[in-house]
């Protein structure tokens, strides 16, 4: 699936080292701006515990997790809605991703120079959602001149309807606010669907701490959590240098030994990944056999013929049913078989809702 979560974020606020701890990709990383210039893209692991649960039982002879792609774009500047610095590119390279990951830094360290001379992360927040305001404001007033003019010229109540929508954009984003501020009922978000804003995509806001800060946060993380309340947002902290170092561990027990140390209970690059998975509204069903354990991702909300899919268009287009394990009921009695045997196994038609966790096997016939 090519849903895609972008880093953004300033230059030098360790958005680069942050995607080095996430993917096997090795982005460049050093001390000045710009160093990240063409996009990197990672296609990082979900950390699931119930994949390795199910492979106990199971014993497969290969286990394959889900997946989401990340990707690491270049740190943007002042007047990037205007063509500054990298600001075209940049702007083409998130209009391109479907959710963001806003990397601030919330951090002092004399070694390490701040493009705008001292750190603060709300000022660095407020450059970039203004750039990208500015983009969003230049999408809805042109896009408001055609729709006026379409809801003048005759009977056409879903123009009229737009020209609403756009006009709540329009003084959202004139007052300096992002388009995820707006509030739209059901049917205006479908019809809105298309414009494509910038400042409309799911966003995560990432606190880069130093060490001191990286289980309770500090005075720039409490700012931030401030200043993203009234947003649609989530806020995660983490710190990128200290992932860095558990990335270097060669075994599991020097990693954990090394996040007792520190009072933590995983390392923060599992919980971001976990969360950009949750950012782009997916979800994860399983297959489950001798040959393989596998993690397959869906859209939340996904029937089960569309779920099928993702494995096969032919699972999709000849699908029949569906038979359905819970996971808890699995894990609980230990096989398929027994499962069968308890009245755990469902078998469910083409409007079955898919639930995150589901171990299925489809029946089709092309």
């Amino acid at each position: 699936m090519a849903l895609q979560c972008g880093i953004v974020g300033l230059p030098n606020v360790g958005k680069s080292t942050l995607f080095n701890c996430l993917s096997n990709a090795k982005a460049q990383s050093a001390n000045f701006p710009f160093c990240t210039i063409e996009p990197n893209v990672g296609v990082i692991t979900v950390p699931d515990e119930r994949l390795i649960q199910l492979s106990d039982l199971v014993n497969p002879e290969r286990v394959q997790p889900a997946t989401v792609e990340i990707v690491d774009i270049a740190g943007l500047v002042k007047g990037a809605s205007k063509g500054e610095g990298l600001g075209n590119k940049f702007l083409s390279n998130i209009r391109e991703t479907d959710a963001i990951i806003h990397v601030l830094r919330c951090f002092e360290d004399d070694n390490i120079t701040h493009v705008d001379g001292n750190v603060d992360p709300i000022r660095d927040k407020e450059t970039i959602d203004t750039e990208l305001q500015l983009k969003d404001l230049e999408t809805v007033e042109s896009r408001l001149q055609k729709t006026e003019k379409m809801a003048k010229a005759g009977n056409n109540p879903e123009a009229k309807k737009l020209v609403v929508i756009l006009n709540k954009y329009r003084e959202a984003l004139e007052k300096g606010e992002s388009a995820r501020t707006v509030e739209l009922t059901e049917s205006e978000e479908e019809l809105s669907k298309d414009l494509f804003l910038l400042t409309n995509k799911p966003i995560l806001y990432v606190c880069n701490v130093d060490e001191a800060s990286v289980k309770d946060g500090n005075k720039h993380v409490d700012a931030v959590r401030e200043a993203v309340a009234k947003e649609n947002a989530e806020l995660l902290i983490i710190g990128a240098a200290i992932e860095a170092d558990i990335s270097e561990l060669e075994t599991y027990e020097e990693k954990q030994m090394f996040l007792d140390d520190l009072g933590l209970t995983e390392p923060g690059v599992s919980k971001l990944i976990k969360k950009a998975y949750a950012l782009l509204d997916l979800e994860t069903y399983f297959t489950a056999g001798v040959k393989e354990v596998r993690a397959w991702t869906y859209p939340k909300g996904s029937k089960a013929p569309q779920a099928a899919g993702v494995i096969h268009s032919d699972f999709e287009k000849g699908f029949i049913r569906a038979e359905v394990i819970k996971f808890t009921d699995y894990v609980s009695l230990k096989s398929e078989q027994a499962c069968k045997e308890a009245g755990k196994m469902n078998v469910e038609g083409k409007e079955y809702v898919v639930q995150d966790g589901d171990i299925m096997h489809f029946r089709f016939n092309v």
